[in-house]
């Protein structure tokens, strides 16, 4: 009986190891999402894995050996529970692939504020402030607008640390 296994490849090679699984027979799976990233100055829409370093295999086991799997160029073990490769639920697997590359995971994930929203300081020293999205400052942190004495002054805290104001 087929089921959803979770293997941990070699560090970028998810690609390669997809391909040599399929021609064993062996389905894959793994999830890609577009990224804006930084670079040389410009954000660009990237697309990258994920779960970096993990791909979803659905076979059987009575038809594909687990050693042949395991031993799959780019591939370095099954993930396990003791001795036991670990099998994935069905309906994760599927919920992944709605939410893949989504609207609304791309915002969860990346945090999509744009210039002029209003956000809430949610941890920090500033925690609770009310403040005004200005710009990203790489991909991790973010600049604000934050109001102290009566002026605006600008305040970098990580992107993990603000919600949007309601």
């Amino acid at each position: 009986m087929k089921h959803w296994y979770l293997l941990y490849c070699k560090r970028t090679e998810q690609q390669r190891a997809e391909q040599n699984l399929k021609r064993q027979g062996v389905d894959c799976y793994y999830p890609i999402v577009t990224v804006e990233k930084l670079r040389r100055g410009k954000y660009q829409q990237v697309e990258e894995p994920l779960f970096p370093n993990y791909v979803f295999a659905y076979f059987d086991p009575e038809c594909v050996q687990y050693t042949s799997v395991r031993s799959t160029r780019g591939v370095v073990d099954f993930v396990r529970q003791g001795a036991y490769p670990v099998t994935v639920d069905l309906a994760l697997i599927q919920q992944l692939m709605v939410l893949e590359d989504s609207d609304e995971q791309r915002e969860t994930l990346h945090q999509g504020f744009k210039p002029g929203q209003r956000v809430t300081v949610e941890y920090g020293q500033f925690a609770g402030a009310e403040a005004i999205f200005k710009e990203r400052d790489g991909e991790k942190r973010c600049i604000l607008l934050i109001k102290m004495l009566n002026r605006q002054t600008e305040l970098c805290v990580n992107n993990t640390d603000i919600k949007a104001a309601h």
